[in-house]
């Protein structure tokens, strides 16, 4: 008997052997070697300690095979995936293989946006005006009616990957001609632009109960991936911030409002991205059931000493989390402090200086993904990163406040040239 973990994310932030070091039940993993390469890891020549790593040359196309395969031949008793991308494919395979665990009617309202806006709508929670676009006359239609901007993206995508802002009608009918180019179809949604700074609540469901959650807000547009060289804060809100209780509570409604009960969906991450508008509404973008992305995580340990893509693995493996329950129950946990992300994106060329390390204090984990001589592609997605920072401070001023001159730093270091 074994688990099976879909990996579609780089290693180092994932360290399954530690993590797993008092599970009996050997670790058979099924990895991205893209992801891994694009992270600057140097694709593993052995299986680091686990029963099984495969990585993959073409994940998309082989992991479901492969994974269906590699089920039949250990028989595991979990089935384990912490991307967006792989939480259907895991439930099918529960499924099929009679595991326990999420099956796919439990993950679909995370997963397909249309679903979660309706189900969302109907608990009373504010969306933003949407349709399922088939045909490119449906979207012209709708931006008629709504005016511009509007927002194309994908029924199940992630990271802003294919999200596209547009703000003409003449702009709109460039874009239709390429996502239309093969007729209708029915995987695009079309949204009204909804203005305002974008907050982020992440945190941990247990037995179906919210037991750790918290807020932060973007700094950055998200959307602005490919086009914005500079560094992108992401910063945690305090405590007595009045935003800080209504996030909570919106989100708390959501979770409610896209859980079947009875389900199977009962111990997980979650990752919920609110518009906070300039009249003071809070509008539900979308929220997925794992772990955010970037360095999320490494913020959330550094508030609360809990890893939620660790606690998330740990607890779907009926493993103890000592962390988790240190803070669980009936008060909701505050963190111990302010904490937040300094992000900058990739950006195409010859990379002719990285920074150096950074040797403040207050500065808890830092990450170049680039060496000098290497020549680099664009931003593809929004966790396509160059280099990122977390830091902690006592305020969410303060913690702010060190993030920029940490960014400015580190921006002043990096050159990137065009490569010959």
């Amino acid at each position: 008997m074994s688990v099976l973990i879909l990996h579609r994310n780089p290693l180092e932030p994932f360290p399954y052997r530690d993590w797993l070091a008092d599970h009996d039940q050997p670790a058979v993993v099924l990895a991205a070697r893209d992801k891994i390469e694009s992270f600057g890891e140097q694709v593993p020549t052995d299986t680091l300690g686990l029963a099984h790593l495969e990585v993959l040359d073409h994940y998309d196309r082989d992991v479901a095979a492969r994974a269906t395969a590699l089920a039949a031949r250990h028989r595991p008793r979990h089935v384990v995936a912490l991307h967006e991308a792989d939480l259907e494919l895991a439930a099918e395979l529960r499924a099929r293989f009679g595991l326990p665990g999420p099956r796919p009617a439990d993950i679909r309202p995370f997963r397909d946006k249309l679903l979660m806006k309706q189900q969302a709508v109907a608990a009373g929670i504010e969306v933003a005006p949407h349709t399922l676009a088939t045909t490119a006359g449906q979207v012209r239609a709708f931006a008629a009616d709504h005016g511009y901007p509007v927002v194309l993206k994908q029924r199940a995508g992630y990271n802003s990957v294919g999200l596209r802002i547009v703000r003409s009608a003449a702009e709109l009918g460039t874009h239709l001609d390429e996502l239309y180019r093969d007729g209708d179809r029915d995987d695009l949604l079309v949204e009204r632009f909804v203005p305002g700074r974008m907050c982020h609540v992440d945190g941990f469901v247990r037995a179906g109960r919210t037991v750790l959650a918290w807020p932060s807000q973007y700094q950055y547009d998200l959307a602005s991936f490919g086009s914005d060289p500079g560094p992108r804060i992401d910063v945690t809100l305090d405590p007595d911030d009045p935003l800080t209780g209504r996030l909570l509570d919106l989100v708390d409604r959501v979770l409610a409002a896209l859980t079947r009960s009875p389900g199977a969906l009962t111990d997980h991450a979650f990752h919920a991205e609110v518009f906070h508008t300039p009249d003071d509404r809070l509008v539900l973008c979308e929220i997925a059931c794992r772990s955010g992305g970037a360095k999320i995580r490494e913020v959330f340990e550094v508030m609360f000493g809990v890893n939620l893509a660790e606690a998330e693995l740990r607890t779907q493996l009926g493993l103890p989390v000592p962390a988790l329950d240190r803070l669980t129950g009936d008060a909701r946990p505050r963190p111990r402090s302010m904490s937040g992300q300094m992000l900058m994106m990739k950006r195409p060329g010859l990379v002719r200086t990285v920074p150096s390390p950074p040797t403040e204090p207050w500065v808890r984990r830092f990450w170049c993904w680039a060496r000098p001589g290497q020549v680099i592609p664009p931003a593809a997605g929004s966790a396509d990163f160059l280099t990122a920072a977390v830091a902690a401070a006592p305020t969410r001023t303060e913690c702010e406040a060190r993030l920029r001159r940490l960014g400015d730093k580190v921006a002043a270091q990096i050159q990137i040239g065009e490569a010959s």
